[in-house]
Formats: structure tokens, sequence, C-alpha cells
């Protein structure tokens, strides 16, 4: 019985089984998920683009553009090394050929987020621009890939939810037989679309009012809060399963994100405009 059949019988929705490559010239074969991640980065350096010239902004066009080099060297290497070290480790030691192996598939959104910090530093060192500052522009931008990601994973039929009998529960041909929650399409939606609105409001509302940081720290906060909660929808990995009190690696890896948020929102407030000022906004 095929898969089609199946949800027919239990009276659930059916998958859309899209081909994961959106475009194959010859022997090179484009994968929506590539794709999600040139949306996200050129969608980003857009944004960035566009607001180079406001008067608050701390860079100017051409640092944009040059950002995307060091954005995308430190999303891809921190994104598949965090993918190592927080869910397969043994691979240090058992195959250390396949740690930069990013063709086999396999990324981490704690460990991109990570290995795009470590380029924000160095790029802010390198230019002379204030470290938060630009980190709130960035952050107003960084949902859209978040969200084409996401979709990308529901494309791939991949990070499918727990079992459920919801109406709009799947069978995802890799999920086994069982109606699941589309998880996927929720963190799309929370992590992305929704993230997306958050930060850009706080961002025209209260960024000239409030020191640097805040825009940076509702992106953390934001994003901690909508994956923790999403992860009780989503199975877990299954090579690691439930963890420390029945949390899953990934509610674990946002409680940092939320402390520092947190710290980043109190402290902007706090140092009001001034501080912005001083830092030659």
């Amino acid at each position: 019985m095929d898969v089609m059949s199946l949800c027919g019988l239990v009276g659930v929705m059916a998958y859309p089984d899209i081909d994961p490559v959106a475009l194959q010239l010859g022997p090179v074969a484009i994968r929506w998920y590539s794709l999600a991640y040139l949306v996200g980065l050129l969608g980003g350096m857009y944004l960035m683009r566009r607001r180079a010239d406001q008067e608050h902004v701390p860079y100017t066009a051409d640092d944009a553009y040059d950002f995307l080099v060091w954005c995308t060297v430190g999303l891809l290497l921190g994104a598949r090394l965090g993918l190592v070290l927080f869910y397969y480790p043994e691979m240090i030691w058992q195959s250390p050929h396949r740690i930069l192996a990013m063709w086999e598939g396999g990324m981490s959104f704690h460990g991109g987020a990570i290995g795009v910090l470590v380029a924000t530093l160095l790029f802010c060192r390198r230019r002379g621009i204030p470290f938060l500052q630009f980190a709130d522009e960035i952050t107003a931008a960084a949902p859209l890939g978040l969200l084409a990601g996401r979709v990308a994973n529901f494309i791939n039929g991949e990070l499918w939810g727990r079992t459920s009998d919801v109406p709009w529960a799947m069978v995802f041909p890799s999920g086994g037989p069982e109606p699941r929650h589309p998880s996927q399409l929720y963190e799309a939606l929370t992590e992305g679309l929704l993230l997306l609105i958050l930060v850009n409001v706080v961002r025209a509302r209260f960024q000239r009012s409030t020191g640097p940081g805040v825009v940076a720290g509702t992106f953390l906060t934001g994003y901690a809060v909508a994956r923790f909660s999403m992860e009780f929808f989503r199975e877990p990995d299954d090579h690691l399963g439930f963890l420390f009190l029945g949390a899953t690696m990934g509610q674990l890896l946002t409680l940092p994100m939320l402390i520092a948020g947190i710290v980043l929102i109190s402290r902007g407030i706090k140092a009001g405009p001034e501080a912005r000022r001083a830092q030659g906004a």
C-alpha cells in the first residue's frame, strides 16, 4: 500500500511528495535545501544593503556586500562543525574525514549561529564597526534564512514531528506508517515568519530609543522560546532521544541563547540611546 492510500484510510493529510532536487543541470543537482541557504544569505544581504544609508546604521553598502562572504563561510563551517560536536561527536575519532563532508547533508542551526557570531566579531574588528549595532542589523534579517530552511526541511521530508492524530498530521515517507506533526512548518511559522515580524517591529519602534543589542537580544530570546516550544512537537533524534529532565538536545541548546538574549535586552534598555550615540551611530 502506498503512502497516498494509507493517508486516505487513516484520514490524515497526504504529504506532498516534492522532489528534493529543484533543478537538474546534467550531472549537477541543485537541491531545495541549497536554494534555502541562498535565499537566506542573499535575502539577508539585500535587506542590509537597503538599510545601509539609514542614519543610525553603522555600516556601508560595501560592508553589506563584503559581509556576505564572511557570513557564508562562518555559517557553513559552524553549521557542519556544530552538527558533529552537538549530535555526532563520535565522528571525530571514528571518521574524521567526514567532519567537513557537507555534501552528505546535515547542519546544525546552533553551530551555524556560533559560526556567524565568530565571523561577525572578526569582520567588525577588521572594519571598525561596533559589534552590537551590527548584530542588531544581522539578526533583523536572519529569520529569512530560518523560514526558507524549515520549508526546505519539509520538502526533504526530514526532521518530522512526533506521532499525532490532529487532522493535519501527515505520513512522511521516511517517518514510518504513523501520521506525524508537520513540525517543520510549525518552525517555519514561528522561528521564521513570526520571528521576522517581531524583530523588525522592535527594530523600527525601539532601536533608536534603546542601547545597542536590544534587537539581537529579541532575536535570541524569540528563537529560544519558539524552538523550545516547537521541540514538543518534533521527534527527537533517534540516537539521542530525550536527555536531561526529558528535554531534547534542541531544547538544551536554546537555554544559553535565552539567557544571552535576556541579558542583551536588559543591558540595552538600561543603557538607553546615549550608549548608541557614544559608539558613533
